[in-house]
Formats: C-alpha cells, structure tokens, sequence
C-alpha cells in the first residue's frame, strides 16, 4: 500500500455559487477527496465573477458550511478593481488572469494586464499571479512579465509552442511557473474525435507530438493542475459545448498508473502534486493528513461511480493500476474503498496572510 502525502490541486472550478447544478462545494470537494486531494483552490470565474471583496466573502462564507475538505479562493480582475485587491490579498491565495476565451467570457487584453501586474505586486509582491495564456499571447506575456518581475504561474500548458517559451522564460530567470493537466498528457486531437464535445475544453487537447514533447519535458513542469471543470451531460451535448472536463477523481490514479508501467516515479508525483503546489502558492502544512493508495488494484474509470455531480468523465472505460482506497484528512478517515466519510463543513477556509 502506498502512502502519499494529502494531495494540493491549485485550480480547480467548484461552479459554486451560480452553477450548482453542474457542482457544488460538497460534491466538489467529495470529488477532492476520493481523488486522493485533501487540499484545492478555486478559480474566480463563477457565473458572476469574482472580482469584489463583497463576493469573495460570499464565497467564502457558503465555502465554510459546504466543503468537506480544505479550500482556498483564487481572486479575479478584469482591470477596473485595483481598489479591491489590498483586502482581497488578505482573502486570497492568488491572482487569476484570462488572456484568451475560456468559460465565462472572464477575459483581459495585454494593456490592462500590465497595470494589473503593478497594482497586485505593490499590495501583495509574494502572491503568484495566475494566467490562462495559450500560445498566441505567450510573447506578450514574457514582455510584461521582464517589466514586472512578480510571481507568475502559467495554468494548464498544452503545447510544444508554451512549453518552449516557459523554458526559455526560467533559462532568463523570470520568476515564472507552469503545470500541466492530465487531460494534455494522456489526451490528444483523436480523442476529440471519438468523443466529441466530452473532449472540449480550453485549451484544447493537441497532438500526440505536443504530448510527447510534454512528457520529455516533465521534470521542467513544476506542478500537475486537474483544471477540474464539470458540465452536466446535457450542456455537454449543446451546438456549441462549454469549454471543460472534470478531473479531480482521475488525476491520482492516471499518474499512478503511469508510475507502474515506468514514465514517472512516485517522487515525481508527490513533487508535483504536494511539494510544489505548497511551495509556490504558500499554503499551509496539513497535519495528520495523508492518502492510501494500492498500486497493484486494478479498475475501470466508471461515470456511475464517480463523486462530482456531472458523473461523466473523458476517461471512462480506462482500466487503470493504482486506486485511491483511503483519505485521512487531520487525523479523521474522511474516505474508504469508495465510501464517504464526511459532513459538510468539516473543510477549512484556507487563508494565507501577505507579507
């Protein structure tokens, strides 16, 4: 049996509050947990995005009677809210930027991002800024970022292309992160074409060249992100689909399976998955709080037995080697060879206080 330390995934979509018909922070966070996370944060563009200390503490306030493990808010801005993000900093675990269409229509361009980045680094200079930066704007980014040396974390990368200058960024350098998604390592452009919009998400999946050169370049990769972002099956099967697939129960047992068969170690995953995410973002130590895993057990990802509430996921029917069969969160068995141990509320709020 493999233990593993209570795992972090830093960006993560709960749709709570304003969509909770897709998830909601119990099943969001029941999800976290029999995925093996006992720790997540979630990204500002809800329905209404999250771009005010007013809405921020709604947040956190329905966060703290719903959530069944720990929790911690990313905060937003659109460039019309600098007078906000003093508190906001105090509240939050860091910035998130859209630089290209994703869900929401949360988007900025690069003037407003430069003034953003001074605005955010003068009230909170440790806080890491979080950009959805495809390959179109990633120039652009570097330029801003030579400008305003402020911790930057580069979400979900999918390509040879963001790899590249991600690389080439931290060979100057620039105080720059990046993770990557199970979804842009085990998934390409085929898989797209078999299944249709259950494979549509932002960015999009590639191909299998971009894949390889990902998995070349793991050890360059500081953390792995499930980008977790459920849509109900009839959303899901609407001309045009919303962007996102969820991830929070699969992301573990895909990198286990992977660690079997000798493309990573489990070093690399409690690196990436633990160490980094708690380094780079500041987040708090869990105590008593830890993962079971058997290497050897064999399964298949099945839709009906899985916690989020869209029960669908890109990997059904993946016979996988490596199943979650115990989450400890503080010492109390909140999870146990597929049943649930959990209130809701008996997460916590995590707040990481500014410098």
């Amino acid at each position: 049996m493999l233990k593993l330390p209570g795992l972090i995934d830093v960006h993560v979509h709960l749709r709570d509050p304003g969509q909770t018909h897709k998830e909601d922070f119990t099943t969001g966070t029941q999800a976290a947990i029999a995925g093996g996370f006992t720790m997540v944060v979630d990204m500002p563009n809800n329905a209404t995005p999250i771009t005010t200390t007013k809405l921020l503490n709604a947040k956190i306030a329905a966060a703290q009677e719903k959530t069944v493990c720990d929790i911690g808010f990313h905060f937003g801005s659109l460039g019309h809210n600098f007078g906000e993000f003093a508190a906001a900093a105090k509240q939050s675990i860091g910035l998130k930027l859209y630089l290209n269409q994703t869900t929401g229509g949360f988007i900025i361009d690069i003037p407003a991002m430069r003034k953003i980045y001074a605005a955010w680094h003068e009230v909170a200079p440790e806080k890491p800024i979080l950009l959805h930066a495809e390959s179109d704007v990633m120039p652009m980014v570097i330029e801003v970022l030579r400008q305003t040396s402020h911790p930057t974390h580069i979400c979900h990368i999918s390509s040879q292309n963001e790899l590249s200058a991600i690389l080439s960024a931290k060979m100057s350098g620039l105080p720059i992160t990046c993770g990557v998604c199970p979804h842009h390592l085990f998934l390409t452009i085929e898989d797209q074409e078999k299944q249709g919009a259950y494979c549509c998400m932002k960015p999009s999946l590639k191909t299998q060249k971009d894949v390889e050169f990902m998995w070349e370049h793991f050890d360059d990769i500081d953390i792995i992100e499930s980008d977790h972002a459920p849509h109900t099956r009839n959303e899901k099967e609407q001309d045009p689909p919303p962007f996102g697939v969820p991830g929070l129960e699969t992301t573990l047992p895909l990198l286990i399976n992977e660690a079997q068969h000798g493309r990573l170690t489990i070093e690399q995953i409690k690196d990436k998955c633990y160490t980094k995410p708690k380094d780079i973002f500041h987040l708090p130590t869990q105590v008593d709080t830890y993962v079971e895993v058997d290497e050897n057990q064999e399964y298949e990802v099945r839709n009906e037995l899985l916690f989020t509430k869209c029960h669908w996921s890109p990997f059904a029917g993946r016979v996988l080697s490596g199943k979650v069969t115990k989450t400890v969160l503080r010492g109390e068995v909140v999870y146990e060879k597929g049943i649930m141990f959990t209130h809701p509320g008996s997460g916590q709020v995590v707040i990481v206080n500014s410098k």
